[in-house]
């Protein structure tokens, strides 16, 4: 049988991987799911993925987008303004849309603790946020800001509550020099 071209279909793995960890969490990602979620042959995602580790670490890349597009168009090179209330309104418009993209995003992030193949991804999206803050503040402070705004996010997520964009920019206004 000839082989079918499809350029697509790494792409679509990933998706799917994406689309299964954020409906049945990591624990319900395995190379049979996400070939049947992508409608794919299992041999496929084996190809493209040798090991569920090469899996999690392109999921965990592409989640990652996310938020550092947020960033990205906000902190423009050269950008003015008041940080606090801009990062406050980015939070809120991340969070406020639909929960499951957010929470497939730290569910990555903090797979890395327990899987360090993931590590140097989250480490590398933990530097380009960074670096992206540092265009409107120095590189400490632009640290701590990410340390808070992670901590926000983790507290909305966890505890199911409502985001209080007031609150988020009073502390980050704190931060903020």
């Amino acid at each position: 049988m000839p082989r079918r071209h499809d350029p697509e279909r790494r792409q679509r793995i990933i998706d799917a991987a994406i689309r299964v960890a954020g409906r049945d969490g990591i624990a319900g990602l395995s190379h049979r799911t996400v070939a049947a979620e992508a409608d794919v042959p299992l041999g496929s995602t084996t190809y493209h993925f040798a090991t569920l580790e090469e899996l999690l670490v392109a999921a965990l890349r592409q989640a990652n987008e996310g938020f550092g597009k947020v960033l990205a168009e906000l902190l423009p090179d050269g950008g003015r303004g008041d940080l606090a209330a801009d990062l406050a309104r980015a939070l809120g418009e991340w969070l406020g849309g639909d929960r499951t993209g957010v929470e497939l995003e730290y569910e990555l992030y903090l797979a890395a603790l327990r899987r360090p193949a993931l590590r140097p991804v989250a480490a590398e999206w933990t530097d380009q946020a960074a670096a992206l803050l540092a265009r409107r503040t120095d590189p400490v402070t632009a640290r701590a800001v990410l340390a808070l705004m992670d901590g926000i996010c983790l507290q909305v997520l966890l505890t199911g509550g409502s985001y209080d964009e007031e609150y988020a920019r009073t502390l980050l206004t704190r931060l903020i020099p």
